[in-house]
């Protein structure tokens, strides 16, 4: 199992920057993919960064350009710096790792962490 501790998440007026750090625990070693996502208020949850097994990073046209997933192996943990945040952006911010065990894949999910990002 892999537990996931969000922290970073605040207040910020338009055109700030915040950065979020995700920290993994547990069987961390079985890690294949690890990203963020996020679920504003009557939205479907979305993908905001992901980095794959090969180290290979994905972002969507709304945050491309402005958040940069990042991690640091050692600690274990990932981050998502944003920056020239919107209002659009406001939402709750969740940490995903996807974990390999055999055949079978596994899903965790951090308990988010809020972003509102003021006009």
């Amino acid at each position: 199992q892999v537990q996931l501790v969000e922290s970073g998440g605040g207040l910020v007026q338009a055109g700030g920057s915040l950065r979020l750090s995700c920290a993994a625990s547990g069987s961390t070693s079985s890690i294949i993919a690890i990203g963020w996502y996020r679920q504003a208020p009557g939205k479907q949850r979305e993908l905001v960064a992901t980095f794959s097994s090969s180290g290979r990073t994905n972002y969507p046209n709304s945050v491309k350009g402005r958040f940069t997933i990042s991690r640091d192996n050692a600690k274990n943990t990932v981050y998502l710096q944003m920056n020239s945040l919107k209002p659009d952006d406001t939402a709750v911010y969740y940490c995903n790792v996807v974990t390999s065990s055999g055949a079978r894949l596994h899903d965790y999910w951090g308990q988010g962490t809020q972003v509102t990002v003021s006009s």
